[in-house]
């Protein structure tokens, strides 16, 4: 064994040996077990956003927790097989949940049988970021604006036109019914299996507009591949300085963030979500992960389990104003 190995071997077992402390403290009837590795489930497809920053953290949290850290993908429903999975997960700190506001605040409001239910099946364990949902065209569009892009869909296409959205009713295809509404439209929300997907029609222009979380169009934006035109939140965003958000434009009601977290099935032992809370502040915390969080969009924002879950009541509220007032039903 080299010196490094060694030292990484140490390091590992005293992690261990600190989290056996800290469940001892806790009650002495809880012990991690030591042969498992910790899966995160991510509920959308390798390639998008959520995945992405997934295997950022990956790394940090395993050093941290001293064991090996899997991310796991059970994309579809939008997040929603990956979140029954969750519920059905034994809560002994082995199975969690990376996952941001569609899958806690947005589908148990719109799926009449959503199968969890994230106040009485989740344990909030942290939260780690905040984001905003953007608005992009494909930079094939003619449109530079979204005003151009408005007056594009009069003119050009008569009205009516598609909006990519990468989830069925998602904030994106609420966003898509109050552009609609507001500017007078036909915009038809075309939902997807997650945001690549979505992104590849958007590049190739089989789809003409679409919307998605601002690390899910950043890099395309940069690139000169997608062309990003209005944001949600109250400003706009540091990587997206020229780009004016929904208020600017006189869209209203949208200022609230979207935020990212991690939980774990209900009754997981509170040594682990302490053990865990830590872990995950302390990796966003690194320099060299926290600046590669911040160049996908992601406003890094650290939530103790407490804020996590007040973050989450506050989100659900506005959101379940946007969508009664839509009239939509939940299927």
């Amino acid at each position: 064994m080299t010196h490094a190995s060694r030292r990484r071997f140490l390091a590992q077992t005293a992690a261990q040996a600190a989290l056996l402390a800290t469940a001892s403290v806790a009650g002495g009837r809880w012990a991690w077990a030591a042969d498992k590795p910790v899966r995160i489930l991510v509920g959308f497809p390798p390639g998008g956003g959520t995945d992405v920053i997934a295997r950022l953290l990956q790394e940090p949290l395993s050093q941290r927790l001293g064991r090996t850290v899997i991310i796991e993908n059970k994309p579809g429903a939008g997040g929603q097989i990956a979140a029954q999975q969750l519920k059905a997960s034994v809560a002994d700190g082995t199975t969690l949940f990376l996952t941001h506001d569609h899958s806690i605040s947005i589908l148990p409001q719109v799926v009449r049988h959503a199968g969890f239910d994230p106040a009485l099946d989740f344990e909030p364990v942290g939260g780690f970021a905040s984001f905003v949902n953007t608005f992009a065209v494909s930079a094939l569009h003619p449109a530079k604006t979204f005003e151009e892009y408005l007056d594009w869909v009069r003119q050009a296409a008569g009205g009516r036109s598609a909006v990519g959205i990468p989830a069925p009713a998602s904030t994106p295809e609420f966003l898509v019914k109050q552009i609609a509404n507001r500017y007078q439209l036909d915009l038809i929300a075309i939902p997807y299996k997650g945001s690549a997907p979505m992104i590849g029609d958007m590049l190739g222009r089989q789809i003409e507009a679409g919307i998605g979380s601002v690390q899910d169009f950043v890099n395309y934006h940069q690139e000169g591949k997608l062309r990003v035109l209005a944001v949600l939140g109250g400003k706009r965003q540091p990587m997206l300085p020229q780009v004016p958000t929904f208020s600017e434009l006189g869209l209203k009601g949208l200022e609230d963030m979207p935020y990212y977290g991690i939980y774990a099935p209900k009754g997981v032992p509170a040594a682990f979500t302490q053990r865990f809370s830590k872990a995950l502040a302390d990796s966003v915390r690194e320099p060299h992960i926290r600046q590669q969080l911040e160049a996908i969009g992601l406003v890094v924002d650290s939530m103790t389990p407490a804020q996590l879950a007040q973050r989450e009541q506050t989100y659900t509220a506005v959101w379940t104003r946007i969508i009664s007032e839509s009239g939509f039903k939940p299927q």
